[in-house]
């Protein structure tokens, strides 16, 4: 293997693992731990064969167009709107998640630091105006800061699950549903796990890098979308297993909870401090290339100049409706992420069966993910369940 296979295996898995992380036992806390695990696998099945899917496409569609190219010549303008709506949507529910998860991480070190009690709203506002500045530099910096602090969290996540393995109590594993509704319980976890697997956007790009080589790309997804999965099974062990299914599901969403009782859990002072780091850089990380991701695209949509004043109405413009949300969610973290699976189910589910159809129709040859009409109809299925479970929940 390749050191561009190597990269890009790193950049499939870079992209998924993230801030979702911190909120799967919160999330999936009311399932008992077993059941948990068979929806992770269960999702990941679903994102790892859309990923196929979506290899399939572009490689049939040429080498070098990106995701909005590859819509516009399958469905059309109407298919571009909606894949752009969709993905402004995910962008900006996912900008939300992460100001609400980050302001209350900041309230909470405030607290713990300084023993300065933090109002909420101030604390978005100033997570937003320190970390939300980076968007505007460009991305040569958010790569260089991000490269850097991606690989101290993935280090500090290998510390943290080796320290807190040794405390897993098979009790605390065996804990079975929390709450009354079984139905509640799986319909309120499944469009969180859902999104933690959201890694596709970096599809059209490994295909241009890779030089649409089927053979590699095809064991670059497969690989890049394992490590996530293997991540969050040994995280939710950790999380699970030693604070304990009941307790986490107490937490109502709070994540600042979550990291409180797992610093108590820590033997040891420098542990307890890795734990903190840990869960701020993997919103830091995700936050920052999330917020990039939307302040180019709003940015592309305006035709922003490149001026200070045309800088500072695209920062508005992609800071002002998830800070408001925020402000008016401070412990909406898990829900708003939640919210986030409908544009990507979309994006990654619904658009590519249809693009896929449309080509399959051609008999254009080539690559083509096995399964064929029967495993687009059960994604399709499985795609349906995972929106009817947030609209579900939003009711």
């Amino acid at each position: 293997m390749n050191s561009k296979m190597l990269g890009s295996i790193a950049i499939v898995a870079g992209t998924a693992i993230g801030a979702g992380m911190l909120a799967l036992p919160l999330a999936t806390a009311a399932l008992g731990i077993i059941p948990a695990l068979v929806l992770l696998v269960v999702i990941w099945g679903v994102s790892a064969y859309t990923s196929l899917l979506m290899l399939e496409i572009n490689l049939r569609t040429g080498v070098g167009d990106n995701v909005h190219a590859i819509t516009g010549k399958l469905l059309g303008k109407k298919g571009q709107i909606i894949q752009g709506a969709s993905f402004l949507s995910l962008l900006f529910a996912l900008t939300a998640a992460y100001l609400t998860g980050g302001s209350s991480l900041l309230v909470l070190k405030a607290k713990n630091m300084f023993d300065i009690v933090l109002d909420n709203q101030v604390a978005v506002l100033l997570f937003t105006l320190v970390l939300g500045g980076f968007a505007a530099l460009g991305v040569a910096w958010v790569d260089k800061v991000s490269r850097f602090l991606f690989s101290l969290m993935i280090l500090l996540l290998v510390v943290v699950v080796l320290f807190l393995l040794p405390e897993v109590s098979i009790a605390s594993m065996a804990t079975g549903a929390i709450a009354e509704s079984m139905t509640s319980n799986w319909m309120a976890a499944i469009p969180v796990v859902f999104t933690s697997f959201g890694f596709h956007v970096c599809i059209a790009t490994l295909v241009r890098y890779l030089d649409g080589d089927a053979v590699s790309l095809r064991k670059v997804l497969l690989i890049g979308s394992t490590i996530p999965l293997a991540c969050y099974v040994l995280w939710l062990l950790v999380t699970l297993g030693t604070v304990g299914g009941y307790e986490v599901n107490s937490f109502e969403g709070s994540l600042p909870s979550l990291v409180t009782a797992l610093q108590d859990i820590a033997h040891t002072p420098w542990i307890s401090k890795c734990i903190s780091l840990f869960a701020d850089l993997a919103l830091v990380t995700s936050f920052l290339g999330v917020t990039l991701s939307l302040y180019d695209f709003i940015a592309e949509l305006t035709r922003a100049k490149e001026t200070f004043a045309g800088r500072i109405q695209t920062w508005l413009l992609t800071f002002i409706p998830p800070v408001l949300c925020a402000l008016y969610l401070p412990e909406g973290f898990v829900a708003v992420l939640g919210f986030a699976a409908v544009p990507l189910v979309v994006m990654i589910i619904f658009l590519p069966i249809v693009m896929a159809l449309r080509q399959r129709q051609s008999q254009l040859g080539g690559y083509q993910v096995s399964g064929g009409s029967v495993a687009l109809v059960i994604a399709g299925l499985l795609g349906a369940v995972i929106v009817g479970a947030q609209l579900f929940v939003g009711i």
